[in-house]
C-alpha cells in the first residue's frame, strides 16, 4: 500500500510536470516564469522553497534534541517569513518592474548601471558555494527518507529523489518547479497538521495526557535552566531568533515574490504565506517534542533504535510506527515534497545565476534565445550532478547544512537587498561590502569563532555584513 501511494504521487508529480513544461517557451519563463505566474501558487512555492527538508527532518530532530530550547529557532524563522511578506515583498515587487531583473543580483546591476561584471561574477560565485552545500543537505535528507519508508539504501535514496528532482528541473525551469512547488507545499502542510493530532490521539491512547505528551524532560528543560543560570540564556534566544536573518537574502525565496505580477496577487499571497507558515511550523515543533515522549514511553518499538542513532529520522519512523500504510504514503510523500521543492529551486537559482550574471554579461554578442534556454538546462544538470558528488562526502547533519548555507547566503545577500529597498543613500559600494563581508565572516565564524564564543554564524556574520554595507555605503556614496 505503501509504495501503490507513492507511486501515485509521483504519477500526479509526472502529470503536473507535463503539463506545466508546455508553458516554459523562453529564457524568461525559465528563469522567472516570464511574470505571469498567479501570487497564490507562487504563495505555496516560496514557502514549500523555504522550508524543505530542513522543516521536516531538520527541525523535528532540533526539537526532539533539544525540547522546548528549540522553541527561539522555530520563532526566529516565523519571524522572518512575516517580515519577508509584510514589509519587503511590495517594494521588492516595484523594484522587480522598474528594473526587469530576473535575478537577485540582477537588482543590484541594473540598480547601479556599470557594475554588471562585477557583481554578477562575484554573487553567482557566492550563490554556487553555498547553493550547492544547500543541495547537498536537501540530497541527504532524500537519502534518509527513502531508507526509513523502503529500506533502501541511503545512497539509491539519493539517486532517485535527485533524479527526479533534476529531470523535472530541467525540463521546465521556474514554471514547472512553482507548479510542482504549490502541490508539494501542500502535501507538507498535511503532514506537519494530521501527524502530530494522530500522536497526540496515540499517547493519549496509551494512558500519556496532553500535558505530559508536551514535556521534554532531557535536554530541553535541563539544558535551558543551565545556561539561563550561567548568563547565557539571551545568547540561546539570540542565536534562536537570528535565523530570521537569512529570509531577507535568499534567492529561490526572493524570486517567488520577485514573480508577482501586481499589488493585489501580493496582498492574497501574504496571506497564504503566513496562514502555511503558522500552521506548518507548529505542526513541525510539535512532530519533535511528541516523538521524544513516545520514544521515552516505548511506543516506537523498534524504530526508537534509529530515533536515537539519528534525531532527524522521528519524523519518518513516527509516521511508519503510528498511522495506516495509505494515510503514512501520503505524509511521506509530504516528506520527499519538503526535499523535491527546495532542491528544485536552488538548481534554478544556481544555473540562471551563471547565465544571467556571469554569461550573459562576459559576452560581446547576445546569445540567441534558443541557445540559452539550452545553457540553462545544461547548467542544471551540471549544478545537480557536482551536489550529488558533494553529499556523497560530507557528513554533517541536514540541519548543520542547512544552517552553513543559510548563513552564508542571508548575510551576503540579505543586508544588501533590505538596504537597496529602504535606503536611499546605499550605494554600490555598498553591494560589494555586503556580499564580500558576509561571506567571509559566514566562513570565518563557523569555522573559527562560533564555538569559543558561544554566538552562532547566523548573527554574526549578518551583523557584521549589515554593518559593512552601510559604513561603505557612507563612505563612498553614489555620485550625482
Amino acid at each position: 500500500m505503501l509504495i501503490a501511494v507513492f507511486a501515485g504521487y509521483l504519477i500526479v508529480l509526472v502529470a503536473i510536470v507535463i503539463y506545466a513544461s508546455r508553458r516554459s517557451k523562453t529564457n524568461a519563463d525559465f528563469v522567472l516564469g516570464g511574470r505571469k505566474i498567479p501570487g497564490l501558487f507562487l504563495a505555496l512555492s516560496e514557502r514549500a522553497t523555504g522550508e524543505s527538508a530542513w522543516l521536516l527532518l531538520g527541525l523535528t530532530g532540533f526539537a526532539y534534541t533539544e525540547g522546548w530550547s528549540a522553541i527561539w529557532v522555530a520563532a526566529g524563522c516565523v519571524t522572518g517569513i512575516l517580515f519577508l511578506w509584510i514589509f519587503m515583498a511590495e517594494p521588492l515587487r516595484r523594484v522587480t518592474e522598474r528594473t526587469g531583473a530576473l535575478t537577485v543580483s540582477g537588482l543590484f546591476f541594473k540598480s547601479f548601471p556599470g557594475s554588471e561584471k562585477k557583481i554578477g561574477l562575484l554573487s553567482s560565485v557566492i550563490i554556487i558555494f553555498f547553493f550547492i552545500l544547500y543541495l547537498a543537505a536537501q540530497f541527504s535528507g532524500a537519502g534518509k527518507i527513502f531508507n526509513d519508508t523502503f529500506k533502501i539504501d541511503p545512497f539509491w535514496g539519493i539517486v532517485i529523489g535527485s533524479g527526479i528532482v533534476t529531470l523535472y528541473s530541467v525540463l521546465g525551469g521556474f514554471i514547472t518547479v512553482v507548479a510542482v512547488d504549490a502541490f508539494q507545499a501542500i502535501l507538507m502542510l498535511i503532514t506537519c497538521v494530521v501527524l502530530p493530532v494522530v500522536a497526540l490521539f496515540m499517547a493519549a491512547a496509551s494512558g500519556i495526557g496532553f500535558a505530559e505528551a508536551l514535556m521534554h524532560a532531557e535536554a530541553g528543560a535541563t539544558a535551558t535552566s543551565v545556561t539561563l543560570t550561567k548568563g547565557a540564556g539571551l545568547m540561546l534566544v539570540l542565536n534562536g531568533l537570528s535565523w530570521a536573518f537569512g529570509y531577507t537574502g535568499q534567492p529561490p525565496l526572493l524570486n517567488r515574490i520577485m514573480a508577482m505580477r501586481n499589488p493585489a496577487e501580493n496582498k492574497r499571497a501574504r496571506v497564504v504565506a503566513i496562514g502555511w507558515t503558522l500552521l506548518a511550523y507548529t505542526g513541525a515543533f510539535m512532530i519533535g517534542i511528541i516523538g521524544f515522549k513516545m520514544v521515552q514511553a516505548g511506543m516506537m518499538g523498534e524504530g526508537a533504535a534509529a530515533i536515537v542513532a539519528d534525531a532527524e529520522k522521528v519524523m519518518p519512523v513516527m509516521v511508519m510506527t503510528l498511522v495506516n500504510p495509505l494515510l503514512a504514503g501520503i505524509l511521506l510523500s509530504g516528506a520527499i515534497s519538503a526535499m523535491m521543492s527546495t532542491a528544485s529551486s536552488q538548481l534554478i537559482v544556481v544555473s540562471s545565476s551563471i547565465t544571467e550574471d556571469i554569461w550573459i554579461n562576459l559576452q560581446r554578442r547576445p546569445m540567441p534565445e534558443k541557445r540559452l534556454l539550452f545553457l540553462n538546462k545544461f547548467l542544471t544538470l551540471l549544478v545537480a550532478l557536482v551536489a550529488f558528488g558533494m553529499v556523497l562526502l560530507m557528513e554533517d547533519t541536514v540541519y548543520g547544512l542547512v544552517s552553513y548555507a543559510w548563513s552564508g547566503i542571508g548575510a551576503s545577500f540579505g543586508p544588501a537587498v533590505v538596504l537597496l529597498l529602504f535606503w536611499k543613500r546605499f550605494s554600490r559600494a555598498g553591494i560589494y561590502a555586503s556580499l564580500i563581508a558576509g561571506t567571509l565572516s559566514a566562513i570565518i565564524w563557523k569555522t573559527w569563532l562560533a564555538d569559543p564564543t558561544g554566538i552562532s554564524e547566523r548573527l554574526a556574520s549578518y551583523i557584521l555584513a549589515f554593518s559593512a554595507a552601510v559604513l561603505f555605503s557612507l563612505l563612498f556614496p553614489e555620485k550625482k
